[in-house]
């Protein structure tokens, strides 16, 4: 047998596969030269793990786990919650690595599991598939004996037939398909997600690896937990859950193409943002405003070298400032 996925195409499917490749193409082909793109995709990926293992629980911020790649200790860490982000940068970063990868094989998923699970499994070994049978909610996924075949039947519709569809559609279908099968004892969500990018980036959707879908799932949890599981009551029929993955890349692409448009509207030409101009936008973002001091203390540099950084980004309209001399705080312009 084969793995045939149902579901059907709806009128809501198809504007939202073109409403996503469109976006893409729009940020793709920007007239930006972006030269701050490997700190956008540090910062993607740094999203894209906290997302993807809050939605397991794990309970540190997305300040800690920017800490935690860059070499800091953040504080009220755990050693579990610790590993658990690192194996997930590492994790992505294997994923990143074989994005160019025409065929993707049994020892390659048994590989990423290992990292992304080794030494955070609650039960069975990572790297390796269940030998015992698991109930997810009201679900039971085949038993033990049943995941090496369909694991096979997976693999082959990935190498083979999912590149007959929009990778929206292949995407969500893996991602699924994955957690339907439950292969392993521990760890199919992240690898669930892990899986659902990879297909992104094989098929050449997200080249620059700046979307970070897994925080449209962290975002509403339930929503898709209810998701997942509402392929299970309707016969194994994936289009409401199709429908979801896409509208979650829809909203991923117009909140990057959002960002590139700000920057092409109050710049005068190009911009090219240095890296810590890049983490300094970061900052702002993720607070309401900040004051000098609380700039140069979270960037660890000098008052001078603050200004330097936020001087050129007040120019383009990126960042304004308001208040007094002494009470100013800066903010990023909406």
């Amino acid at each position: 047998m084969s793995y045939e996925p149902g579901f059907i195409i709806t009128p809501r499917i198809l504007s939202l596969v073109e409403r996503t490749a469109e976006l893409r193409e729009r940020i793709h082909g920007s007239g930006i030269e972006l030269s701050w793109i490997p700190a956008l995709q540090k910062d993607t990926r740094t999203r894209n793990v906290h997302a993807s293992t809050a939605i397991e629980g794990n309970p540190l911020t997305l300040a800690q786990v920017r800490a935690l790649e860059e070499g800091r200790e953040p504080a009220a860490s755990t050693p579990r919650s610790r590993n658990e982000v690192l194996n997930y940068f590492a994790g992505l970063r294997y994923v990143e690595k074989r994005a160019g990868s025409s065929l993707v094989r049994r020892a390659d998923l048994l590989t990423l599991h290992r990292i992304l699970a080794g030494g955070v499994m609650d039960q069975g070994e990572a790297g390796r598939f269940r030998s015992m049978a698991v109930r997810v909610g009201g679900y039971r996924p085949p038993g033990p004996m049943a995941v090496p075949g369909l694991m096979s039947e997976f693999l082959d519709w990935w190498n083979n037939k999912s590149g007959g569809l929009s990778p929206v559609l292949s995407a969500a279908i893996l991602h699924h398909r994955l957690e339907s099968i439950h292969p392993f004892a521990d760890g199919n969500g992240r690898i669930g997600r892990a899986l659902a990018l990879w297909e992104l980036y094989r098929r050449g959707f997200d080249t620059h690896h700046i979307f970070s879908v897994d925080e449209y799932y962290w975002e509403d949890r339930p929503r898709y937990y209810a998701a997942l599981d509402a392929v299970h009551y309707q016969g194994n029929d994936l289009t409401s859950w199709i429908e979801y993955c896409a509208e979650g890349l829809r909203q991923t692409l117009e909140r990057v193409w959002l960002r590139v448009r700000s920057i092409q509207s109050k710049s005068p030409g190009k911009i090219f943002l240095r890296p810590r101009q890049e983490r300094l936008l970061q900052i702002l973002r993720d607070h309401r405003s900040m004051a000098p001091s609380e700039i140069w203390a979270a960037l660890r540099i000098s008052r001078q070298g603050a200004m330097d950084l936020l001087r050129p980004l007040m120019k383009s309209g990126m960042v304004k400032k308001v208040g007094g001399k002494k009470t100013g705080r800066y903010l990023l312009c909406r």
